[in-house]
């Protein structure tokens, strides 16, 4: 068999490089480990860039996103037991939306099917070889080969594609805490995101829906899932969001709960031969800064752009500058989500006086419109960067 793009990964990534692959006319199979009721319902990041649902818009793909996205035009920060909003739109003239990860990958695949698109589930990937371009994979108990002229590997960290990157430089940090994540049939008790930091540790209230509350606590990296009983979780939760004003948190019943650990990993380069990496299989942020799904966007919306470079023209010119380019945004990126993670996270190693300096750093983050606007800026997303000559 043969195509011209052979994707590998069937997330946000892979099948949004396939989507805009077809819009050039451009031939793609997407191969898939998993099956797709798992693909379309494990639960992943929620909150989307401006630049992120433009493209979903552009290509035909946002019709249930502007349908029941939520659209936030600001973010509280909460420490010291007081809230502090910074305008994202004012600050910037752009917006996020949530809108979760689970929903787009609903919305990709759909629309993939709908196009005639060859997305195969349940395929197992056993190789891959990025000069004489073809992939390996197992399929319904048969090894076969898929010929092509380029491969994306959208497969994630634990995915086959990075490690057939021959002598690349790996950059990592692990953190010494992690995230516990639960969703909850509740309304949300707020409008905008709440970003908490309380010296028992951060917490996050994010949304899913008018009808489902996300919400996080730091914990240890090594902490046991099963100590936390609901009851814990919500009082935990209560103490770290309150407010002198006596804000109040709404309780309900607990769906889904799981710990995150937190690291940060690039590696370098994102490009051999024929084969380019994308999203998690090139790139890591902590949750922070909501950069994960984002960044894996923008790196594909570079692939795609230089893929139909290079059949339009015949010019790999954007094909070699691919690397380079997306590592510049995936570095600013990851200094955001690191500053982010430091800004809101107890450290429990941190001294006295670090901790004074955190507090310092957080009132000058809300009470200066210079801070705040640097915040904003890379909290709502940073411009794709697209390689040099283009």
């Amino acid at each position: 068999m043969r195509t011209q793009v052979a994707v590998i990964g069937a997330g946000p990534a892979g099948l949004l490089l396939s989507h805009l692959l077809h819009l050039q006319g451009i031939e793609s199979v997407v191969l898939e480990s998993r099956d797709r009721d798992y693909v379309e319902h494990r639960q992943r990041a929620g909150l989307l860039e401006q630049g992120t649902t433009d493209v979903l818009r552009e290509s035909g793909a946002g019709e249930r996103l502007d349908r029941v996205g939520l659209v936030h035009h600001g973010v509280e920060l909460r420490f010291g037991g007081a809230g502090h909003r910074i305008p994202l739109t004012d600050l910037t003239g752009r917006t996020v939306t949530v809108y979760a990860q689970t929903e787009i990958v609903k919305d990709l695949v759909a629309k993939r099917l709908a196009d005639g698109g060859d997305v195969r589930f349940g395929t197992e990937v056993l190789a891959v070889d990025p000069s004489a371009p073809s992939v390996t994979y197992r399929s319904g108990g048969e090894t076969r080969t898929l010929d092509c002229d380029y491969i994306a590997g959208c497969d994630g960290f634990h995915g086959v594609c990075r490690p057939a990157v021959p002598g690349g430089r790996t950059f990592s940090r692990e953190y010494p805490f992690a995230w516990l994540g639960i969703l909850a049939d509740v309304a949300p008790s707020t409008d905008e995101l709440i970003y908490a930091q309380h010296d028992r540790g951060f917490a996050l209230h994010s949304l899913r829906s008018p009808k489902v509350s996300r919400l996080y606590l730091q914990v240890p990296p090594d902490e046991d899932l099963a100590a936390w009983s609901d009851a814990r979780i919500w009082d935990e939760l209560a103490t770290r969001f309150a407010t002198d004003d006596g804000w109040k948190l709404h309780e309900g019943p607990i769906t889904d709960r799981s710990i995150t650990p937190m690291r940060s990993f690039v590696t370098e380069p994102m490009r051999h031969d024929r084969l380019f990496l994308a999203g998690d299989a090139g790139h890591i942020v902590p949750p922070t800064g909501a950069k994960g799904l984002n960044l894996a966007v923008s790196d594909v919306i570079v692939l795609a752009r230089a893929l139909a470079e290079r059949y339009a023209s015949g010019s790999e010119a954007l094909l070699d500058g691919y690397s380079d380019a997306v590592l510049r945004r995936v570095w600013r990126a990851e200094h955001f989500s690191y500053w982010m993670t430091h800004l809101l996270h107890t450290d429990p190693a941190a001294s006295d006086f670090e901790r004074r300096m955190q507090r310092a750093h957080l009132d000058y983050v809300v009470s200066s419109e210079a801070a705040s606007a640097s915040l904003a800026e890379n909290y709502v997303g940073l411009p794709v960067t697209w390689p040099s000559g283009d």
